[in-house]
């Protein structure tokens, strides 16, 4: 048992090496080139550089941050604090942060404001929300729309919540695939786009934690991925704790 919880941290620690290597060495080389040619680069090659240079320290920061939230999640401990959380106010605040990383880009929210508020961790939900409507992001096609709703569910335990986007879409044999640690599809657009294949896995571990599902389908390059998390209405909550 230990010798593969050892092997397990081992492929981390190399995986994680390798993804910390290539950020960190096209910031050495730019600003290496910057260094000895500044009197030779014109104003617009100097721009260039110095925004592949923030690129990839945002890359870092968001590899860093992923990282750190899977080494918590695969602590012992339990750090989650269920409250009610208002679906709507969570997700506007993450379009409005996302909508400005991507201006290419179209959002739209439909929320059924009958449902009630959910069962979470708001921090955790708010983390949720943000690799999902930015992985949307980030695999749409150019001046495509990514479509947030809360479908209506009367008298539900969970409250569904759907993020749709139009792109390159996963075949079904990838569905699972995407979910595990450091897995990326292979194509043209995800070797062009720059990932950890952290994301999916910390969102679908964090959506468990909170006795909530996650799942996948996509056709003709539309993809939804649909979040169930509990609902908090007392009455709801106690029926499915009568029914685990």
């Amino acid at each position: 048992m230990s010798m593969s919880i050892s092997d397990d941290k081992n492929d981390f620690i190399s995986t994680v090496s390798h993804e910390l290597r290539t950020p960190l060495t096209s910031i050495r080389g730019f600003a290496q080139t910057m260094l000895a040619s500044w009197d030779k680069l014109d104003d617009e090659s100097k721009k260039k550089f110095v925004k592949i240079i923030e690129e990839q320290s945002t890359r870092l920061i968001n590899l860093v941050e992923n990282m750190l939230s899977v080494t918590k999640l695969q602590s012992a401990k339990d750090d989650l604090i269920l409250t009610e959380v208002s679906i709507k106010s969570v997700i506007e605040m993450v379009v409005s942060i996302i909508k400005n990383q991507y201006p290419n880009r179209n959002f739209k929210m439909n929320f059924n404001e009958k449902n009630p508020k959910i069962l979470a961790d708001k921090d955790k939900f708010f983390q949720i929300m943000t690799n999902l409507i930015e992985n949307a992001a980030k695999y749409s096609d150019d001046n495509s729309t990514i479509t947030i709703t809360t479908g209506f569910c009367d008298n539900c335990d969970y409250i569904p919540i759907q993020v749709i986007n139009k792109g390159i879409g996963i075949k079904e044999e990838d569905y699972d695939k995407i979910f595990t640690k450091f897995s990326r599809i292979d194509n043209p657009l995800t070797r062009k786009v720059q990932g950890s294949g952290l994301g999916l896995f910390i969102t679908k571990t964090l959506v468990e934690k909170m006795d909530g599902k996650i799942s996948v389908k996509s056709l003709n390059s539309v993809t939804t991925f649909e979040v169930l998390l509990p609902s908090a209405d007392i009455e709801k909550q106690a029926r499915v704790k009568c029914n685990q």
